[in-house]
Order: structure tokens, then C-alpha cells, then sequence
């Protein structure tokens, strides 16, 4: 069975290292937040934390930029921040919006440069 979707060890490999242990912590999030108010305060504070981290590491790429995109333009870089940032607003604030423009800008800007 080495056809088409590879050497079944290695999807073995794969489900156990990395699809499991993720499942496990997912489900018991799950399970122990299941009943947990979504406007109460400790969701409020892990919204923040997880919007604080996402933007040090949004920042941290865009000041020093790894691997290949540090051969981006800084203007590109910084213009996909802004788009992103602009539609984060936009749509009622919705991070996943942001991140994708941001992302879209950033691709479609290194694909028209060329």
C-alpha cells in the first residue's frame, strides 16, 4: 500500500505523534469548558491572551522576517499588516478575516512582483 497515499507506517506514525495527542487536549478542553459562559471573565482573558500572542508573533515576522520572506519587501510586509488589520475591523472584528487578507495581500503582493 505504497500507491498513492505513501507507506502505511508512515501514516501511522503520523496519526499517533501528531493527530492524537492534539485530540486528546482538544476533547478535554472540551469536556471541562463545556459549560463555561462565554462572556465570563476567564474566556475574556484567553481571548486577550491568545490576540497578544498572535499579534508578538505578527510582529515579530514582520520585523525580522524568517527564511524566504525575509526576501519580501518591508513595504509589502507592512501593507499586508495594515489590510489585514483594516479588514480585522471591518468584519466585527473577526481575527480569522484579518489574518487571511492579510495573508491574500501578502501572496497576491509577492506574486505581482514577480
Amino acid at each position: 500500500m505504497s500507491g498513492l497515499i505513501g507507506d502505511w507506517h508512515a501514516l501511522l506514525v503520523l496519526l499517533l505523534a501528531g493527530i492524537l495527542p492534539n485530540e486528546v487536549w482538544r476533547m478535554l478542553g472540551l469536556w471541562l469548558g463545556g459549560g463555561v459562559d462565554e462572556s465570563s471573565e476567564l474566556l475574556v482573558w484567553v481571548r486577550a491572551v491568545a490576540t497578544a500572542i498572535l499579534a508578538g508573533v505578527i510582529a515579530q515576522i514582520l520585523v525580522l522576517p524568517p527564511g524566504a520572506l525575509a526576501t519580501v519587501p518591508a513595504a509589502l510586509r507592512y501593507g499586508a499588516v495594515v489590510a489585514g488589520f483594516l479588514a480585522f475591523l471591518g468584519f466585527r472584528r473577526s481575527i480569522f478575516v484579518g489574518v487571511a487578507s492579510g495573508e491574500i495581500v501578502m501572496v497576491g503582493g509577492t506574486i505581482w512582483l514577480g
